[in-house]
């Protein structure tokens, strides 16, 4: 008993950390991946420097973020993909379900931004559904019902991209599953396997990072070779 009571407990601090607007403000504007000193997240809260303070402790106490020092900075970043995925789950939830989904978010963000480490948009819905389409990605219930493994053929796909499935799937972290997209209220792929397309995407300037936002640029020479190497069409 005392360990379900301690479970709820744990539950509800996470969701009352959560809950407070200004609190909820810091946590989604580190969803694109990059960390933020405490006087950033206190613009960006719009709250004063002391607030945000507090805020913040009260954010690590609920390990939905971690702070690194650096010199005599420190900078604050989500806990881990897991709490970048339960931020966006509930920003679907925020949308709602009753009426038919129409979607109301920017084009900027729409297209391509990223998800902590990984990518999302329509751009990243597709990739989704071409890796099933070609049986690259398939599904892996023994490590979770959203859970997704790499075939062989996928393997060799993305080998000639330069991604090393052997190296991603030894990553101490879930390898890949169908993360729900805020904007489309249809899959991407999450996890190691997620971050590894999303940096090589940059690497080869497929995509190009907005400063200011999480919104991800699709280059012409991202949609042709996203079209030449894997058959995605935009």
């Amino acid at each position: 008993m005392n360990a379900v009571v301690s479970e709820d407990a744990l539950l509800s601090g996470i969701a009352m950390a959560i809950g407070e607007p200004a609190r909820t403000r810091i946590l989604l504007s580190l969803l694109d991946g990059h960390a933020r000193t405490s006087t950033e997240l206190a613009a960006l809260a719009e709250v004063t420097a002391s607030t945000a303070s507090a805020h913040l402790n009260r954010l690590r106490e609920a390990r939905l973020i971690r702070v690194s020092a650096q010199g005599r900075h420190r900078y604050y970043s989500l806990g881990s993909p897991d709490v970048a995925r339960v931020l966006e789950g509930l920003s679907v939830l925020a949308g709602g379900t009753e009426k038919k989904f129409v979607p109301s978010t920017p084009v900027s963000l729409r297209t391509a931004r990223s998800c902590y480490d990984h990518m999302a948009g329509t751009a990243a819905v597709a990739l989704h559904d071409q890796f099933l389409q070609e049986g690259w990605l398939v599904s892996h219930p023994s490590d979770g019902a959203d859970a997704y493994n790499v075939s062989d053929a996928g393997t060799r796909t993305l080998g000639r991209l330069g991604i090393d499935v052997a190296e991603v799937r030894g990553l101490r972290r879930r390898f890949a599953y169908a993360c729900l997209d805020w904007s489309e209220r249809r899959p991407h792929i999450g996890g190691a396997l997620g971050a590894a397309l999303l940096k090589h995407a940059v690497a080869r300037k497929w995509v190009v990072r907005e400063l200011s936002s999480r919104a991800l640029c699709l280059t012409k020479l991202g949609e042709r070779d996203l079209l030449t190497h894997l058959g995605v069409k935009f």
